[in-house]
């Protein structure tokens, strides 16, 4: 056995070294990761080693590898939606659903909105992001699926823009299973079960809540953005089960050019 914990430990170093290079920008996202000769040049362990340092990293989903003679990898840096799907993973097994996570959301999304509100330079960092994707709502309103993608993206922003990183992240990883859901439940529906007259609503709301953070009102906001998702969540309505499907997370996580084993 000790052979087997050496190649083990040998590829948790190398495997280390590559992950730090990630995390400090030094390889940035999207960039692809040398090729086995490189690495192997760089880092002086056997191929079987290599690899096994290839699969930690993708399962942690730091990289995408693609097997094959135009295989190569993709560096991913860390992110919410990573952070989500392990979430997702943890709630599946202790039974949680997707009812759980929207129960989550309208806790935490309103201390985010409260937040934004509070920024000293919300002017310049939230106000300009969430009436650009507020105008966009309004644009978009007559496409069931596309408005439901911006409404998301919303959402979204006042959890990336509330300035405290630890719950940009954990809030960010319910967002994105949320999302996940909602927006594959919108491609699925007839648009005549959510009415004009329903997102129009949603996007009036969404314009009181840029204001009251323009305004810096953190406790109006609050109690604003828990009243809308408690409204706006009647959607999406589960299709029978109500499990949470990491498939459909997983699908979002995917580049559009995925890539694998160095090789």
């Amino acid at each position: 056995m000790e052979p087997r914990v050496r190649v083990h430990r040998l590829a948790e170093q190398v495997a280390d070294r590559i992950r730090a290079q990630i995390i400090s920008g030094d390889l940035a996202d999207g960039d692809p990761l040398p090729k086995s000769e490189e690495l192997s040049r760089r880092y002086p362990v056997s191929l079987p080693t290599l690899r096994e340092a290839m699969r930690i990293l993708e399962a942690e989903g730091l990289i995408t590898v693609r097997r094959g003679r135009l295989g190569g990898a993709v560096v991913h840096r860390p992110s919410p939606a990573n952070l989500g799907y392990n979430l997702g993973l943890v709630l599946a097994a202790q039974h949680a659903d997707i009812g759980d996570v929207a129960v989550a959301l309208r806790h935490v999304e309103p201390a985010c909105a409260a937040l934004c509100a509070s920024r000293p330079d919300r002017a310049q960092t939230v106000v300009p992001r969430l009436r650009e994707l507020h105008e966009e709502y309004l644009a978009s309103i007559a496409d069931l699926p596309t408005v439901v993608g911006v409404s998301r993206r919303f959402h979204e922003a006042l959890v990336g823009l509330c300035g405290n990183p630890p719950l940009i992240v954990l809030a960010g990883a319910l967002e994105a299973l949320w999302s996940s859901h909602e927006e594959s439940w919108a491609s699925r529906t007839e648009p005549r079960r959510v009415p004009l007259t329903q997102r129009r609503e949603s996007g009036e709301v969404h314009g009181r809540i840029l204001t009251l953070i323009e305004a810096g009102d953190p406790a109006a906001v609050h109690q604003l953005v828990a009243a809308h998702l408690a409204s706006a969540q009647r959607n999406p309505k589960p299709a029978g089960s109500p499990t949470i499907d990491l498939t459909l997370l997983r699908e979002l996580m995917q580049p559009s050019g995925e890539a694998s084993d160095p090789g």
